[in-house]
């Protein structure tokens, strides 16, 4: 399973977003980070600005929802067009059924779990995702510092993938940057959101490659 590199665009400029969009389109996806104001202490954007991100973007969109009640408004996303949606754990009543509509529309289905939730409750659960993502900072704003504590809990998520044989992939979102994606990949995450990294460089092509040739790196034997 290769490396993906999925810049977050809400370290991007707001104003001039497709042109941003284009800016990373040497990365893998565009993760998009959806935010209510509930579920996290900050407003980003909704269906519509997905479908309309959708529409200009190089790039597959990955939706990471950090919203409540998203058993009810996940499949929206899918329908708007992202290519992948992920919910929270914290924040489903039903990941399964889900999971199973996210997929029925046409996108992969993801589940996420903030620094403090136990990800084994998921484990038993992997053929019912497409990936688990492992927040390494505290959801609601980029910029922030990586927690190393995460990375026992990418490890033992890659080690449960592993054994099950499936294909899922283990994404890592939060403080990822040049200084911190080789030891995501060594726990074992493949794929890796990084936002200000990215969009706080001049060139963030070259911040992009570089991350993938760290990641890859850090995964040869």
């Amino acid at each position: 399973m290769g490396i993906r590199i999925a810049p977050s665009i809400l370290s991007a400029d707001f104003a001039n977003l497709e042109r941003e969009l284009q800016r990373i389109s040497g990365a893998d996806w565009a993760h998009v980070d959806v935010m209510d104001n509930h579920f996290v202490p900050n407003l980003t954007f909704g269906a519509p600005v997905v479908a309309a991100l959708v529409r200009v973007s190089p790039l597959p969109v990955d939706a990471h929802l950090m919203i409540e009640d998203v058993d009810r408004w996940a499949v929206s996303y899918a329908e708007a067009g992202a290519a992948s949606v992920t919910l929270h754990a914290e924040a489903s009543a039903a990941p399964v059924r889900t999971a199973r509509a996210l997929r029925a529309a046409g996108a992969r289905a993801g589940v996420a779990v903030r620094p403090a939730t136990p990800v084994e409750p998921l484990l038993d659960l992997l053929p019912e995702f497409d990936m688990i993502l492992i927040m390494t900072v505290e959801p609601g704003f980029g910029g922030q510092r990586f927690l190393d504590v995460t990375l026992p809990k990418v490890r033992r998520v890659r080690e449960a993938v592993r054994r099950s044989g499936l294909d899922v992939r283990v994404q890592v979102d939060g403080g990822v940057g040049p200084e911190t994606v080789e030891r995501c990949a060594e726990a074992g995450a493949d794929t890796f959101v990084a936002g200000s990294a990215v969009y706080g460089s001049d060139d963030p092509g070259a911040v992009i490659a570089e991350l993938r040739r760290r990641a890859a790196a850090a995964v040869t034997p």
